[in-house]
């Protein structure tokens, strides 16, 4: 994924997916928090036919996680003396939302592959 914005509170984003090469532009996903090296929060992405066509998403899955409201990513950074702290706070879900057990398995494989490209400055190949 990239995102294009000038991080800016209450600027919009846009989402470009490298499955697809597909982009989701839309005023609803915004920059809610900008404090540069400390926190960025953002309004996650919208889920479009084109999203679900690239990922080869059942109609009937876009209808429900398109009927959910806005959820929230949050990034906080703490300096440790000679470290980095990084919390990913990913927040906003009703109860049963579909859209949670989902990004509970994607933000894992996100942080590990950061860690990866910290470390050895080698990118995880994409699965």
């Amino acid at each position: 994924m990239a995102f294009d914005s000038d991080w800016k509170p209450g600027s919009a984003y846009a989402l470009t997916l490298t499955k697809g090469d597909v982009t989701i532009d839309d005023p609803g996903q915004v920059v809610t928090e900008s404090e540069p090296f400390r926190r960025l929060a953002y309004t996650w992405h919208t889920f479009t036919p084109e999203w679900a066509a690239a990922y080869d998403i059942s109609d009937d899955y876009l209808a429900q996680v398109t009927a959910e409201g806005r959820s929230t990513v949050t990034f906080e950074i703490e300096p440790l003396g000679d470290l980095v702290k990084l919390t990913v706070v990913h927040d906003g879900f009703a109860p049963g939302s579909v859209v949670l057990p989902d990004i509970s398995d994607g933000w894992p494989r996100v942080l590990s592959g950061l860690k990866t490209l910290l470390e050895t400055g080698e990118t995880v190949p994409a699965g």
